[in-house]
């Protein structure tokens, strides 16, 4: 509790702030963007949100956005860092570099989400997300299936990275970060103009760090190309390109078997090994992946712009994955190792008609298209084999955790090759009508139609399913591009697996299908940019219902049946603050209530909270001041952190509930910036907090770093 106040009354502090007076900000030449100093934390404007050029006070959806600006201004070097500055987000798995899912997962309004999303198409990971190339990453919330679709996204929302775009002037940077754990990473950012039409981009990164634990890495190289072609006043190009070659070692997952009661006092056991990763550095895991996204579009008239767009992924994994499960006691964990191979391809083609017209006195902004994606995931692995034990009270370990060790009991146990392929051809539109200049409405519509595998694991195709799925929202201004309320309905939808089923004495063996399991949120909310735009707000309040949810069938255990539901609800409030000249604050708060409502009796589930939800309550506070005139001008400090409320990370009325304990992280950091020049030195974990996060599972995190960095602009 004294966390939640301390992190609470900063952010009353900061919000005090607010009012003073600010005099205007020169517009400084960012380059590639014309950007006003105190905008630097936020974009007031997104193309990928709802598919058409949309102002935040004017869109009926919730969103945050990260920019790469506050992320050189905390040193950012990884995905998770610069999300923990968006509200009602935070990560529960980390990336495991396994073949389908390998991705970091993050929960979000209750429902588990990965980073599968670049420019609003699908962008493939196995790995870890490199944030070289990113301009801002767009945290969208709510079941967006309207528009996305079902595959690649969550009832809570998506994460959609959108990349730097080349401009039309000479410049670049050059980085250098060295910090604590071995932590060396250069990157590059170079932009040349070809002619008055054409220019390119590249930016660049290499990166290696050790984990805080006795073993474990990750090395790291990316590479991402990418082009602008304007060909006339009507029709443009752009292309990007991105390549990654990522080798690491990481410390298995410790998942908690949930067939036996939870023992009191379990968590010390954890904290005694925090340091041991159960691996070695031998038993390695790479994940080279490519994207590929093109973009044509044409202006039709004054009206109406054509947008056709081609995104190609590939991700691959090979190497050893291994996890830690424990069948009974929270103390001995069995240590399960395979030789994964495989890879995951990805095709999407859009085809976008995006007009703003009126019809009468109304004005229409309209996307309508057409979308075909296809996932193939090809595997190729070893099968799974026992490698010993590890006990957390005894603090030992029967397994071999050498690569020759590993190989010689993978000898023999080889899977055989499979492949899982998905097929959706979905048509939408999405029109926003201005009634007046200050109420708008929005109706959308998706019809999606699923061919294939509905995941990575699934042994069963679906033949042909359809699913609509309707989004509506309304926006009234009450000042005018000043205060906003809004509200929205929206859809998401999960296609679900043929199954083999039978009846209670296992005779009449049968495929069963079933129909798609649906997410239906309802929200509402107020939005502003106050006092000349020196503080912008989202406050909201949601609620989501996922209902026709698989469960088993009460009267034959052999059998499932659909009606299971999951209410989802909750309350949050983002803030982006500038109210002195130099001085930029970002905070938020959630609270997210999560409850099944309806399961198989008996199940021990009915009434708490998921074992996928997460934390209930988040906070995220972030301030920084750089001293604007003066002989100390460019100076800069910056403070903040994070608070996490306990994870019931295993939740059960049968065998009890394992939470991992609430934690709050700080960290700062000292800057010295000119036009040539940016010095930084940033600490993570202040405080050196040991804590854990999960999803049936507990992973210690990382402990005290420190990082230095060297920026020359040119």
């Amino acid at each position: 509790m004294k966390s939640i106040l301390l992190l609470s009354t900063a952010v009353l502090f900061s919000i005090g702030t607010f009012g003073q007076d600010s005099k205007k900000d020169t517009v400084s030449n960012l380059k590639e963007v014309e950007i006003n100093n105190k905008y630097k934390y936020k974009r007031e404007k997104s193309t990928t949100v709802s598919k058409m050029p949309l102002n935040n006070i004017e869109n009926p959806q919730v969103y945050n956005t990260v920019t790469s600006e506050l992320m050189k201004e905390q040193v950012v070097t990884n995905l998770n860092d610069a999300l923990k500055n968006a509200t009602g987000i935070t990560r529960v798995w980390e990336s495991t570099g396994r073949g389908g899912d390998g991705a970091e997962f993050y929960t979000m309004r209750g429902f588990a989400v990965q980073p599968t999303m670049i420019n609003g198409l699908p962008g493939i990971n196995n790995g870890s997300v490199d944030p070289a190339n990113v301009d801002n990453i767009e945290v969208i919330k709510g079941p967006s299936g309207t528009l996305y679709g079902s595959s690649l996204i969550s009832y809570g929302g998506l994460i959609n990275i959108v990349t730097k775009k080349p401009y039309s002037k000479f410049g670049g940077e050059i980085a250098y970060n060295s910090g604590t754990y071995g932590m060396d990473r250069l990157t590059a950012d170079l932009n040349i103009p070809l002619n008055g039409d054409v220019s390119v981009r590249v930016n660049t990164a290499y990166q290696k760090e050790n984990s805080f634990q006795d073993a474990g890495f990750g090395k790291s190289f990316f590479f991402a190309p990418s082009l602008s072609y304007k060909v006339s006043d009507k029709l443009s190009f752009f292309i990007n390109t991105e390549f990654t070659d990522r080798t690491s070692a990481n410390a298995p997952m410790m998942f908690l078997g949930g067939d036996a009661p939870v023992p009191a006092q379990s968590m010390d056991r954890f904290d005694q090994n925090y340091k041991k990763s159960y691996t070695s550095n031998e038993l390695t895991i790479s994940n080279p992946s490519f994207n590929l996204q093109a973009q044509m579009s044409y202006k039709l008239s004054d009206q109406w712009t054509s947008q056709t767009v081609l995104s190609r992924s590939n991700s691959k994994t090979d190497g050893y994955y291994s996890y830690l499960w424990d069948f009974a006691n929270k103390d001995e964990f069995t240590r399960y190792v395979s030789k994964r191979n495989g890879q995951t391809l990805g095709t999407d083609i859009q085809q976008n008609f995006i007009g703003d017209f009126k019809i009468g006195n109304l004005r229409n902004r309209l996307v309508a298209g057409v979308d075909y994606y296809v996932s193939n995931i090809q595997n190729g692995s070893s099968g799974w084999v026992d490698n010993g034990t590890v006990s957390l009270t005894n603090q030992t370990d029967t397994g071999d955790v050498t690569q020759a060790g590993v190989d010689n009991l993978l000898v023999g146990s080889f899977e055989g090759n499979s492949t899982a392929e998905t097929k959706v051809l979905s048509a939408y539109f999405s029109d926003v009508l201005n009634i007046t200049d200050k109420l708008s409405v929005m109706g959308s519509l998706r019809v999606d139609n699923f061919k294939g595998s509905v995941s990575y694991w699934s042994t069963d195709e679906v033949k042909s399913q359809t699913s609509f799925s309707p989004k509506f929202g309304a926006v009234y201004q009450i000042i005018e591009n000043k205060v906003s309320v809004f509200t929205n309905y929206m859809n998401g939808f999960i296609n679900q697996a043929p199954a083999q089923v039978s009846d209670a004495d296992g005779s009449n063996t049968r495929m069963q299908n079933y129909d798609p399991e649906h997410a239906n949120q309802y929200e509402f909310g107020v939005k502003t940019n106050l006092y000349k735009d020196i503080i912008s707000a989202t406050i909201s309040y949601y609620n989501i219902d996922v209902t026709n949810k698989l469960m088993t069938d009460p009267s034959n255990p052999n059998n499932s049946i659909q009606g299971g539901e999951i209410e989802s609800k909750g309350f949050e409030a983002s803030f982006t603050a500038n109210p002195a000249k130099g001085f930029n604050i970002i905070a938020g708060y959630s609270n997210n209530q999560n409850k099944v409502i309806k399961d198989t009796a008996g199940s021990g589930h009915i009434g708490l909270r998921s074992d996928s939800a997460g934390p209930e309550t988040l906070i995220n506070l972030w301030a920084n001041y750089a001293i604007p005139t003066g002989k100390l001008k460019g100076f800069g400090i910056g403070f903040g952190g994070n608070y996490v409320s306990e994870n019931k990370t295993l939740n059960s009325t049968i065998n009890g509930t394992f939470s991992l304990p609430e934690y709050t992280v700080l960290n700062s950091a000292l800057s010295y910036n000119n036009d040539k020049f940016n010095i930084s030195l940033k600490v993570n974990n202040l405080l050196n907090e040991r804590y854990y996060t999960g999803w049936s599972t507990v992973s210690p995190q990382k402990l005290r770093s420190l990082i230095a960095g060297l920026t020359y602009k040119f």
